[in-house]
């Protein structure tokens, strides 16, 4: 687990860090090297540049962690179309194969409705085995039939069950493909450099000035940690085709 799978300890860290900076650089100002009212027309285009820099960076950031958001979400519905296309092409097969084939699809179905919905680790890491287990099980199902009858209808079915096999792949690594750390401390590092430039430039020592900016920012990272973690943040995907499709299977 990382540090950005838990967007309150995020919000809370980000603000007593950049809070603690904004104080250092007052009280670096006033004890050690004052600044001159002649340095801060100069001082207050660095400070200008420096905070346009994290704006863009958390921008960016931003659109990253939503892209990455989406991107899970188009993979969620794309399995639950497999695994419906699937399902219905099982009637392509013999009649004791497509039973047991749809059977194993159901079990499959919700082995993917709990994938999504566990925030468990060691419930997560069962469920990877059986889905790796139901998989194999599903592959077994299928290929004796088309080796005995090699067919183009066959082959259909083979194709779908592929399909089905894939999207989870797909899945699996989008929901590994997170911000980089290397971005995260970018940003971080520019918001300390902020927040030490605002309370070293301040005219005076007022405390309530110096919380805007670690409050602004804090929940900017909040937000960006919240939508980036699968499992550990409020913002989630939910499994809506998968509870669809299965619900239609039971139905019918």
């Amino acid at each position: 687990m990382r540090l950005m799978d838990f967007p309150l300890l995020v919000l809370v860290l980000s603000f007593l860090l950049l809070f603690l900076a904004a104080l250092f650089g007052n009280h670096f100002r006033e004890r050690i090297l004052p600044l001159g009212e002649e340095e801060r027309d100069d001082y207050g285009v660095v400070l200008g540049a420096t905070l346009t820099l994290l704006g863009l960076l958390i921008g960016f950031t931003f659109s990253m962690a939503v892209s990455r958001y989406d991107q899970r979400k188009n993979y969620e519905e794309a399995e639950a179309n497999a695994i419906g296309t699937e399902y219905v092409r099982a009637d392509l097969l013999p009649a004791k194969d497509a039973s047991r084939i749809r059977e194993l699809l159901r079990k499959y179905n919700d082995l993917r409705v709990l994938f999504y919905t566990t925030r468990d680790q060691q419930g997560i890491a069962k469920i990877n085995a059986d889905t790796a287990e139901l998989q194999n099980d599903l592959w077994s199902a299928v290929q004796p039939v088309a080796a005995a009858q090699p067919t183009a209808v066959v082959a259909l079915a083979v194709s779908g069950m592929n399909d089905v096999l894939n999207s989870q792949g797909y899945t699996q690594a989008a929901w590994w493909n997170r911000i980089p750390i290397a971005a995260w401390v970018l940003m971080v590092a520019i918001a300390i450099c902020c927040s030490l430039l605002i309370g070293y430039g301040a005219h005076k020592k007022e405390w309530r000035m110096f919380l805007i900016l670690p409050v602004a920012v804090s929940i900017a990272f909040f937000l960006i940690s919240d939508i980036d973690s699968p499992r550990g943040g409020t913002i989630r995907v939910a499994p809506q085709n998968l509870v669809s499709l299965s619900q239609s299977i039971r139905g019918q």
